[in-house]
């Protein structure tokens, strides 16, 4: 009788890496805590590795501008957008999409608080002539 040379049963074939993949910012040898992270008053980039035509970028809180081609250095990329946070966002976690080539690929990202930056009441304002003698 003849062995059966297929997997045995119960078991697959070691899954392939994905062909695809997107991130938001990519992490420097200064930050490494950059990826799939909104950095407010910083500019930031969607990043994806896909095949295919046509790439695009989506997310209900950003807008996309600058597609450009890679690649790219420290990431495994090969398509890059300018992102723009929408006026308005608050502070979560948002889904992050790359579709190119009937393929999509999906992230999800954060959005710090914003920083609220306040003069406190009652405090002095430069130039306002208080001190002048």
């Amino acid at each position: 009788m003849a062995q059966s040379t297929g997997p045995a049963p119960g078991t697959s074939p070691a899954p392939s890496a994905p062909a695809g993949s997107v991130q938001l910012n990519v992490n420097t040898a200064i930050n490494q805590t950059l990826v799939d992270k909104y950095v407010r008053d910083a500019p930031n980039v969607a990043l994806a590795k896909c095949e295919g035509p046509s790439p695009s970028f989506s997310s209900p809180v950003l807008t996309f501008s600058n597609y450009t081609p890679g690649p790219f250095m420290g990431a495994d990329a090969n398509i890059s957008a300018d992102v723009e946070l929408k006026p308005g966002t608050a502070a979560g976690t948002y889904p992050l999409t790359v579709t190119c080539g009937g393929q999509t690929y999906r992230t999800q990202f954060t959005v710090p608080a914003a920083q609220v930056a306040k003069v406190p009441s009652g405090a002095a304002k430069a130039g306002d002539g208080s001190m002048a003698g």
